[in-house]
């Protein structure tokens, strides 16, 4: 069954929020929908504004016979990780996690926040030792 246009429109497409840097205000963005952007002097603007971007988004693929991807599952991204870690690593982390009052989960978040760029959480991060 081909979908239709009034399908695509009617999806919720999952968007980011970020300050625009370079010219003040705000960028609303669609991950699913690639360059389709909106923006604002406010978060409310831009989101509104993103909606319209969105709309002429699907229209223009659409008439284009372009392919439309649909908005990615939020199963795929559950705030679930599972890695394996070698012993002293692991307890590394434990330990440090624990002298910081704080649980190794937190610790690790903290850890890959920074990682990531984002702003530090007031956790002192340590240099882990060095297995011997």
């Amino acid at each position: 069954m081909e979908k239709t246009l009034e399908y695509f429109l009617k999806l919720n497409y999952p968007f980011n929020i970020k300050p625009d840097l370079d010219d003040g205000g705000y960028i609303a963005e669609f991950p699913d929908l690639r360059y389709c952007v909106g923006t604002g002097d406010t978060v409310d603007e831009a989101i509104d504004d993103a909606m319209i971007a969105k709309e002429e988004w699907l229209k223009t693929a659409y008439e284009h016979n372009l392919t439309i991807p649909e908005p990615a599952s939020s199963d795929e991204f559950n705030g679930r990780v599972t890695l394996r870690l070698p012993k002293s690593l692991h307890r590394n982390i434990i330990e440090t996690a624990k002298m910081e009052g704080v649980s190794a989960n937190q610790f690790l978040l903290h850890l890959i926040s920074l990682g990531m760029g984002n702003k530090p959480t007031g956790i002192q991060t340590r240099r882990l030792k060095r297995p011997t």
